[in-house]
């Protein structure tokens, strides 16, 4: 999961128990931490001090470990209410924050499942 609040991370580690979780909130290491944790699914805010989320996501496309691995974007620009829609960013899959953990091991198994 690659978010820069801390407080988003560190919750979601706690909550969905029945996953290991690597929470990076510096989004200049998202390459090199993804390369190390060899993640299933990765969890990518959009808006993020230094590279967005649109960077990271072409920097993990662009190496042939991780080009496979599933990308679903989160974001706090638009509420669920305000689409009444799950949400797609260039292709990828992105879940409006405030999401509750449920929603999101919900859609992590979706991704996980394809």
């Amino acid at each position: 999961m690659v978010d820069d609040e801390q407080g988003f991370t560190d919750l979601a580690t706690l909550s969905l128990t029945d996953y290991e979780i690597r929470g990076e909130n510096e989004s200049g290491r998202a390459l090199a931490a993804a390369r190390e944790f060899k993640p299933d699914v990765i969890l990518l805010d959009v808006m993020m001090p230094g590279l967005d989320g649109g960077d990271v996501a072409a920097q993990l496309r662009e190496d042939a470990r991780l080009r496979r691995v599933p990308i679903i974007f989160l974001t706090s620009m638009v509420t669920e209410g305000e689409t009444g829609v799950r949400l797609n960013f260039g292709g990828f899959p992105f879940l409006a924050k405030p999401v509750t953990p449920e929603r999101l091991a919900d859609t992590i198994e979706q991704h996980l499942l394809r």
